[in-house]
């Protein structure tokens, strides 16, 4: 029998009294605590928001063309170039018109 690890971090909500009670009817359907409902509900949800961030999958002619983007030189954006040489508002000396 595998032992799984001991929970010992806590975490606590605020929600309204219909969120609290919409949680505990389907916890209830799904025959777990509110606990266990909504912690497998989060991590689920949680896996789903970092699949794509974590790793990502390419057939060869995708994986070629993303090996050549990144292989090749960066392209000239003129109007970027000038935005990063000219000095910015907050640079500017203040005009002489103070007094």
């Amino acid at each position: 029998m595998t032992s799984s690890p001991l929970r010992s971090e806590k975490l606590d909500l605020r929600l309204t009294p219909g969120a609290k009670q919409t949680l505990q009817r389907a916890a209830a359907a799904s025959q777990r605590s509110v606990s266990e409902f909504v912690l497998e509900s989060a991590l689920a949800s949680a896996a789903e928001t970092l699949a794509d961030r974590q790793s990502f999958q390419l057939n060869g002619e995708r994986w070629e063309a993303l090996v050549a983007a990144l292989d090749a030189p960066p392209l000239v954006h003129p109007r970027l170039a000038r935005l990063l040489q000219d000095p910015s508002v907050l640079e500017q000396p203040p005009s002489g018109d103070a007094g």
